[in-house]
């Protein structure tokens, strides 16, 4: 069965909304799972719907720009385990997020360099650690690496990650569906894969039936359009 991961954003420790990753044009988001963009609201609304887990971006911690909701991440993490994305770079950063969340993400978008994944590797279990594999317009989307997809899936041949986020973000918040060709270029991992970006209801239990075991749900999820269990 097809676990579904509800997705949600911070900016200024609000909960917010966007579409393609365009964080300029974030708006607070409007759940079913709250009155409010209360991220604490809408996580015990989340765990009392059954949620396992749930993934969070902090937009303002990826983007650097000084704000950050780091301690409200951690009163969540009390909440439901917490997927954590906050642009992590190097070991430095995710050796200070471990105390904060449950799983920590180290995403192409903000990796160093290769190195710096194979240190975290290296020194932490593959428990704590998710790998996103981030895609936009079909390319692999790195700010700091010299590497396409084929480049990077050797990279996960090689360190063999136990979940790898399979993230399109040119889908993120567009309700269009799931990029077929990207997941079907990711066959070997699909044990590993948490599938994101743009996922419909009615796909829902095709990727159930392709084998697919986790898929971050955002837009979809807070409208009610998918649920939490949805067999």
């Amino acid at each position: 069965m097809l676990e579904i991961i509800p997705v949600i954003d911070l900016m200024n420790s609000v909960a917010v909304f966007g579409k393609s990753g365009d964080r300029e044009n974030y708006i607070p988001l409007q759940s079913i799972y709250a009155n409010s963009p209360d991220p604490l609201e809408i996580a015990a609304s989340l765990k009392r719907a059954n949620a396992k887990e749930i993934y969070i971006a902090d937009l303002d911690l990826i983007e650097r720009n000084g704000n950050h909701n780091i301690y409200k991440i951690k009163e969540i993490n009390t909440i439901l385990p917490v997927i954590l994305d906050v642009g992590v770079d190097n070991l430095e950063t995710f050796e200070f997020l471990l105390d904060f969340a449950y799983k920590i993400i180290v995403a192409t978008e903000t990796l160093d360099s290769i190195e710096e994944l194979e240190k975290i590797f290296d020194k932490y279990p593959k428990e704590r650690i998710i790998i996103s594999v981030d895609v936009k317009n079909n390319e692999l989307y790195t700010k700091n690496m010299d590497l396409n997809l084929e480049d990077f899936k050797e990279v996960l041949r090689k360190i063999d990650p136990n979940e790898i986020i399979l993230l399109d973000i040119s889908s993120v918040g567009t309700e269009g569906g799931y990029n077929k060709e990207l997941l079907e270029s990711f066959e070997e991992f699909r044990d590993k894969i948490i599938l994101g970006g743009g996922i419909t209801k009615d796909e829902i239990e095709v990727l159930s039936n392709l084998g697919i075991k986790k898929a971050l749900v955002g837009t979809a999820l807070h409208k009610g359009e998918i649920k939490i269990h949805n067999f």
